[in-house]
């Protein structure tokens, strides 16, 4: 698909057209539609958002019509029958994202859009339509790597319509899920940066916890403190590296899982394991003979 404008009307393909991508944007663009102007009924074959930046209009899915207005967006999902239609007197202006992609129902199913709920309503919040303006941005510069550009605005602003239909979530994390699953973002978190400078001070302001409370929870639910899980998780990947990586140095190892100091990861490693780094390579060298 080419460019093309007209007074009312613009839109501008991908310049590099995606193939196996697991979230392409296709294409993208804008329009001030004329009093009246109604597509469909009809079906497409991708993913179509629509943002409403002015005016207003009706959006009809699964045989629900939907009155909407500026600061509102709706998905048309593929091979949906649907039909919008611009208002009489009020004419709406709106943007448009298409893409497609294993990864884009799978999202879209996490933020809980879809036909039976097929509308965002994200008032003035003027960083929606920035990021459509964004994607539009990238395919009309033609820029290097416009895939992956657009690909993160995309991500960006399904991100935005997420908070905006799950508004309890984003402001109070605690009571985003239960316990579990609050100590299944602290195991994430560890799992994840272990190698890395982190304190459990730390990982509770990311998460968005009371630290006490973070780590009440996760001794409840694990047997042990998020310190002590943190301290097993480095010194099990030392083991590993320990076997798997003879050219590294014990020096080498500790910095890799984590330690920053040397003699304080062989002194936990040996409490542990009842041997030191250098004494658990060579018998496991042996074994190996």
């Amino acid at each position: 698909m080419n460019a093309k404008r007209t007074d009312s009307y613009y839109v501008v393909s991908n310049p590099q057209p995606p193939t196996d991508d697991e979230l392409a944007v296709l294409f993208t663009g804008n329009s001030q539609t004329k009093p009246g102007h109604k597509p469909g009924p009809k079906v497409v074959d991708y993913y179509l958002l629509h943002h409403i930046q002015s005016g207003s209009g009706t959006y009809t899915c699964q045989g629900i019509t939907y009155r909407l207005g500026a600061g509102d967006s709706f998905l048309i999902e593929p091979g949906k029958l649907i039909s919008y239609k611009a208002d009489d007197e009020d004419p709406w202006f709106y943007r448009w994202i298409a893409f497609e992609g294993p990864q884009a129902a799978r999202i879209l199913h996490e933020i809980g859009l879809s036909s039976s709920q097929p509308v965002v309503h994200t008032g003035r919040k003027r960083s929606v339509g920035v990021l459509y303006h964004q994607v539009q941005t990238v395919f009309q510069a033609r820029l290097p790597h416009a895939n992956l550009k657009a690909s993160g605005y995309l991500q960006l602003l399904l991100a935005e319509y997420a908070e905006a239909l799950q508004p309890e979530a984003a402001a109070s994390p605690q009571l985003a899920g239960g316990s579990d699953q609050i100590v299944q973002q602290a195991v994430h978190y560890l799992s994840s940066q272990y190698a890395e400078p982190i304190t459990i001070e730390l990982m509770a302001e990311a998460l968005g916890y009371n630290r006490a409370y973070l780590s009440t929870l996760f001794r409840k639910h694990t047997g042990v403190t998020p310190v002590s899980f943190l301290l097993k998780l480095r010194t099990d990947k030392a083991r590993l590296l320990l076997r798997e990586r003879p050219e590294l140095t014990v020096e080498q190892i500790a910095s890799s899982v984590g330690f920053q100091d040397p003699l304080y990861f062989s002194k936990q490693f040996k409490r542990l394991y009842g041997t030191s780094p250098t004494e658990y390579r060579h018998a496991m060298q042996r074994l190996q003979l």
